[in-house]
């Protein structure tokens, strides 16, 4: 029997350009099982389910991993529905592919546009996923870090093949959208909170 309490379900929105291995990492994190020979199939849509430990007294949140289609030619939009329903956005680019991260941008800007005033945490992912030349790849990491900082967006290098890389970025992304319980300074309530997690326990 599971003593871990399950908190509540943030629903995280993984997109970018088309190729740039979203669904290799996603599989990656929630199954670990991805290696260089695994098939993957390009994305119409898929939803994974993953349960991370925050760290906070045997707390695990769940998260809703929403795995979309790779943008592409003229379709360099998301679909409007996609920036509606997520309460956070992953964008993930090839740091090989400097057109993957332009896309990036405008992404950021529908999301801006469409967030309705309140906070919706946004991380950016460079896959770096095979040994390229390094000039290239650290020129396009240098204008990510730039638009990054800009932004206030926190900036990641993963790689798909190493499932560790990838769980400082989602657990990070976990607390921000559970960010935990405040304490308040009435005692009266305190010890209304504390009879309250009591009896639920």
């Amino acid at each position: 029997m599971l003593n871990a309490k399950i908190g509540k379900v943030g629903k995280v929105l993984v997109c970018g350009m088309k190729g740039v291995g979203k669904t290799a990492l996603i599989e990656q994190l929630v199954y670990g099982h991805v290696n260089p020979d695994t098939e993957l199939h390009p994305t119409i849509e898929d939803i994974y389910v993953a349960s991370v430990d925050t760290g906070r007294a045997g707390a695990r949140e769940t998260l809703r991993i929403y795995d979309t289609a790779g943008l592409q030619g003229e379709q360099q939009q998301l679909p409007r529905h996609y920036l509606q329903f997520p309460d956070a956005f992953v964008l993930v680019y090839d740091p090989t592919d400097p057109r993957s991260l332009d896309m990036l941008a405008d992404i950021k800007v529908d999301i801006d546009k469409h967030k309705e005033k309140k906070e919706i945490p946004v991380v950016v992912l460079a896959n770096v996923r095979a040994r390229a030349a390094p000039n290239p790849v650290e020129k396009v990491m240098d204008r990510a870090n730039v638009w990054c900082q800009r932004e206030r967006i926190k900036h990641y290098t993963v790689n798909a093949m190493e499932r560790p890389s990838l769980y400082d970025p989602f657990t990070s992304l976990c607390a921000r959208l559970h960010p935990a319980p405040t304490k308040s300074t009435f005692p009266q309530l305190r010890q209304v909170m504390q009879n309250r997690q009591k009896s639920e326990a």
